[in-house]
């Protein structure tokens, strides 16, 4: 019987304070809250015994948040609880995400001793200008100091989080900030554009303003990344994602590849089989729901073929490796030649490239990548209704609902 695997995302929500240009649910100054939080976390996953049985852990990530602002001894107590509720293998990607302003070596020396072996460490610039408009509290003295510290307890996977397309960069400026940080020498790295997402301090300080990037030079500072990321040795696997050889994000590349996990903590997502949740993003709620034993769910779903086919094609077209008419055929059973027709006009425009069985974009093609593969859904819809024209009477097949999902950082 072939062995089930199952990764875990459990989320700390808790951050000294919010970045101006964050939209993830996190909570600035609420250390009052951390010791009911663990135990409502200790207790759902308690509760989740059952659900992850018939699986082997190969995943786990903390995210946030600010995970290391939660504490060591926290984190470590709750990966403990999860290696007595659940099968976890000692050869899983355990990963913590760091701010460089809230590690030590003391901090670093337990999660490296309690089995934590990635760190993701938040560096977004190698400019204090720049660090402190965007709202970090750290220096890029302190990203030199964590790293140093990172790497002398022994820790040998280490992703770094950039960011361009900040207010008054520079295309120098982002060129600077990429060479200081593979000076540090990381096994990954992780580059995002800056996105003003409604309801930040930075969306309503820069929308429309003449200060932020261009979309032409955003897209500049990004063809340079994938260039340059390449000639020291990053492949690029994923739309914002670079690694070097046998270091991709094991944990990300489940949400890419359809592949289940389990996510616990308020907001936190998760897909098992053919179906989706999500929990309320809500502090007070899901801990009351967890210790009162009531509703904390927020979004469910039951996944059609049609469903886990739009999203092959939205999330595989993200990887670098994108899709292939065989897999594709596995998961709905229905004909490709739609969809390989659109690819291959794509590549007559540069946008896409075939390797082997495989299409993928091309950088340029990465840039426009919600753009096309939009086009590439609506292709597959249309191809549905011509063989099946009863869906489009009856309101069967609904394309509005499979949302593309923009480029965000981090899940």
């Amino acid at each position: 019987m072939e062995e089930k695997h199952l990764g875990v995302y459990i989320h700390i929500p808790f951050c000294a304070s919010k970045c101006s240009y964050c939209d993830f649910y996190s909570l600035p100054d609420c250390t009052g809250k951390m010791g009911k939080y663990q135990d409502a976390l200790l207790s759902h996953i308690e509760e989740a015994e059952g659900t992850m049985a018939p699986y082997y852990i190969d995943t786990v990530y903390f995210g946030g948040g600010t995970p290391s602002y939660y504490g060591a001894k926290r984190l470590a107590e709750i990966f403990n609880a999860l290696k007595q509720s659940a099968r976890v293998l000692k050869s899983a990607e355990v990963t913590v995400e760091c701010n460089p302003d809230s590690v030590s070596r003391r901090e670093l020396h337990l999660l490296r001793r309690e089995g934590i072996n990635r760190i993701s460490l938040g560096v977004q610039s190698a400019s204090d200008d720049l660090l402190k408009i965007i709202g970090r509290r750290h220096n890029f003295a302190q990203v030199k100091k964590a790293v140093k510290s990172i790497r002398a307890e022994g820790f040998d996977n280490l992703s770094l989080d950039l960011i361009y397309g900040l207010p008054n960069q520079t295309r120098d400026d982002w060129a600077d900030t990429l060479a200081r940080a593979i000076e540090l020498e990381p096994e990954h790295i992780s580059c995002y554009g800056l996105k003003l997402e409604e309801g930040t301090p930075m969306y309503r300080q820069y929308k429309d303003s003449p200060v932020i990037p261009s979309d032409d030079d955003q897209a500049d500072m990004y063809l340079y990344t994938v260039e340059t990321l390449a000639h020291y040795g990053y492949g690029q696997y994923e739309v914002s994602n670079f690694a070097k050889k046998g270091f991709q994000s094991r944990h990300n590349l489940k949400y890419w590849n359809l592949e289940d996990y389990l996510g616990f903590g308020p907001g936190a997502h998760s897909c098992m089989g053919d179906t989706r949740y999500s929990f309320v993003r809500d502090l007070d709620d899901y801990i009351r729901g967890v210790t009162e034993d009531a509703n904390i769910l927020d979004e469910y779903e039951k996944l059609d073929e049609l469903d886990r086919a739009a999203e092959y094609i939205m999330l595989g077209m993200r990887r670098g490796i994108g899709i292939s008419e065989k897999e594709y055929y596995q998961i709905y059973r229905s004909d490709f030649a739609p969809i390989e027709e659109l690819l291959r006009e794509y590549e007559k425009d540069g946008w896409t490239k075939r390797t082997g069985e495989r299409w993928s974009f091309t950088p340029s093609g990465f840039l426009l990548s919600n753009i096309l593969i939009g086009s590439l859904l609506e292709v597959q819809a249309e191809h549905r209704i011509r063989v099946n024209p009863w869906l489009e009477e009856s309101g069967a097949l609904d394309i509005g609902r499979i949302e593309v999902p923009a480029d965000r950082g981090r899940y």
